[in-house]
């Protein structure tokens, strides 16, 4: 258990931290870090560090860099696509909270080899690499409430897959973008903007990928009060996805999608109109949850829970309240324990 001071000492310690009279300690700089979604800079209020000087004109370092950036061959673009999985499946398994900093170093590093890489050649590789982090970075900023950080994330992303000339990466970021203005309660525009994710795809996606859009459009669609275009995006996502209990997306890693992860995603959207399907197909992804998806636990016991208050049974939606609270809080999950809140208060 976490040991922290009392209520009254940490209001002076908040002021005393604010107006610079107290230095923040390391154990509490790292419960700040989780509930804040900050990086270390951001807490302290350190500003970037500025370039080294440059030499007379400035064209040596620029060459240096320019040449550096010409030595990125093929192989070390894996090498960082790899390092986004990692991070995918730590953020998976443990939650974003404790990503923040190497998520960012590990943006400035794709952004610093493609602002200096010269040729399409060298670009679009890079450049594709960087959209799939970006759009990781932008979903594990909005997970842990770092809201404006999440937006810009995905512009990045975008900008990324546009200069990549990948369809599939441009229109899975719009769509997660999406998100960040239903959050915000702009339900309605973000199913425009979903919408036009599918739009910016065109013929370029996945089965597997569309199946995908096709079911967030229906979560936006139930979020936005839209139940009969819910139901519609709903059976179109059933009915572009590819058989089998292969989850994994080959040309879209970042999409798991298979038929228990829609069983899922199907109860949620109907838990968010009332409709009493929504009880059965919540159970029936929970008999087949795969334990290693821990936030995805934690949205599937937040909806079982709505599901159940719709239906008057508070007493099984206040014990699947109480798996999500642990699961949210293991992960650091501001966007799952707001979630949390407000159903609690709902009971």
């Amino acid at each position: 258990m976490l040991t922290v001071a009392s209520t009254a000492s940490l209001r002076v310690y908040v002021s005393e931290w604010e107006n610079g009279r107290r230095p923040i300690s390391a154990r509490y700089a790292k419960i700040l870090r989780a509930l804040l979604g900050i990086t270390d800079d951001e807490l302290m209020g350190r500003a970037e560090t500025s370039a080294a000087p440059a030499t007379a004109d400035g064209y040596d370092e620029l060459m240096g860099r320019i040449d550096a950036a010409r030595s990125v061959s093929l192989t070390m673009v894996k090498t960082f696509m790899d390092q986004t999985e990692l991070f995918r499946t730590i953020d998976r398994q443990m939650g974003a909270a404790n990503l923040v900093d190497q998520m960012g170093a590990h943006l400035t590093t794709l952004e610093d080899a493609l602002t200096f890489a010269v040729l399409p050649e060298s670009r679009r590789p890079v450049a594709r690499a960087l959209a799939g982090a970006a759009t990781l970075a932008a979903w594990q900023a909005l997970d842990v409430g770092a809201v404006e950080r999440a937006w810009r994330h995905y512009e990045l992303g975008k900008r990324a897959a546009q200069e990549a000339d990948e369809p599939m990466y441009l229109a899975h970021a719009t769509a997660e973008q999406a998100y960040v203005l239903c959050d915000a309660g702009r339900a309605p525009m973000a199913v425009q903007l979903i919408r036009d994710a599918q739009r910016l795809g065109g013929k370029a996606m996945s089965p597997r990928l569309k199946a995908w859009l096709y079911a967030a459009e229906a979560e936006i669609c139930a979020r936005a009060g839209m139940a009969d275009e819910c139901r519609q995006a709903l059976e179109n996502a059933m009915r572009c996805l590819p058989p089998g209990e292969e989850a994994r997306d080959p040309d879209m890693l970042s999409i798991f999608l298979n038929e228990a992860h829609l069983t899922r995603w199907r109860g949620n959207a109907l838990a968010l109109i009332g409709d009493d399907e929504a009880v059965g197909s919540l159970y029936a992804a929970l008999d087949t949850a795969d334990p290693t998806f821990i936030r995805a636990s934690a949205g599937l016991r937040c909806d079982l829970a709505q599901a159940h208050v719709a239906r008057g049974e508070y007493d099984q939606a206040d014990e699947h309240l109480r798996h999500a609270r642990l699961l949210a809080s293991r992960t650091g999950s501001v966007r799952q324990r707001r979630r949390v809140e407000q159903l609690t208060q709902r009971l």
